[in-house]
């Protein structure tokens, strides 16, 4: 009975030591892993502002990123997240999809100017650059504001800097099949890596002047500004693509060099 009670004391203790072992290499996983917030808030006061149908499928592929990179993500689309105390734990803020209104107050507002400021990471994807169509500051976070789209259609990606982390190993031209954002307010700052030739899309009923558009129209870029470190992606309507190699590499590998320390 001795022999038995001592085994079982013995048992016991190297549960418990087990169990403490895994609660330590929880504790240090959660705070030595970096976090992205995933943010996917659409807003017009008349509910009437255009939702996509991606928003899903984008989260769930950056979920999937997180795990093979070693990055912890957090998605929500309540503007209350945006707080000093909770946008400290981000290493990178992603608008996968936003658009209209991002925030609900201009607390919110500067809450997010000043992690911007304090070095955060910034990657928007698609309709994030119909975010904040009434704040100059976002687009100049953003690299610039939506303006329109043509109808979908196949065009011809070209890799404009084979250097960047992004787009490093992709082929030099590829047809992709989107909505092909003009985008205008662009920031000066910003280093274009993905363009289309505009001269080829078909653009008929569109009412802008695309003449005042580069002819090498920009469908993604990389900037630095007022201290962060921003990443833009333009390409990702349909939701079918984020399981893509293509898109999801761009996105994964744009979330990496946001996030990087040091910046």
């Amino acid at each position: 009975m001795r022999f038995s009670i001592h085994l079982s004391r013995i048992i016991c203790l190297a549960a418990c030591l087990a169990g403490a072992a895994s609660l330590r290499a929880w504790v240090a996983a959660q705070t030595t892993q970096p976090r992205v917030l995933v943010y996917t808030r659409n807003y017009t006061p008349d509910g009437k502002g255009y939702v996509h149908d991606n928003i899903a499928a984008s989260v769930a592929a950056i979920r999937k990123m997180g795990q093979e990179a070693g990055f912890a993500v957090d998605a929500s689309d309540d503007p209350a997240v945006f707080t000093d105390a909770n946008l400290r734990q981000y290493a990178a803020l992603v608008f996968s999809n936003s658009n209209n209104q991002a925030f609900s107050d201009d607390a919110q507002r500067d809450a997010f100017k000043r992690y911007i400021e304090g070095g955060g990471g910034f990657v928007g994807i698609h309709s994030a650059s119909g975010s904040e169509r009434d704040w100059p500051y976002f687009w100049s976070v953003l690299g610039g504001k939506f303006v329109a789209h043509p109808h979908q259609q196949q065009f011809t990606v070209r890799v404009s800097d084979p250097g960047f982390a992004a787009v490093k190993g992709l082929p030099a031209e590829f047809p992709w099949t989107d909505e092909c954002y003009f985008i205008d307010h662009l920031n000066p700052d910003i280093h274009p890596v993905l363009v289309t030739d505009r001269t080829k899309l078909a653009l008929e009923p569109m009412t802008i002047d695309v003449s005042q558009f580069a002819v090498d129209l920009p469908l993604a870029w990389y900037h630095e500004f007022d201290g962060g470190r921003e990443f833009y992606l333009a390409l990702g309507h349909n939701k079918q693509d984020y399981t893509n190699p293509i898109l999801y590499g761009i996105i994964r590998n744009g979330i990496l060099w946001a996030m990087k320390p040091g910046r």
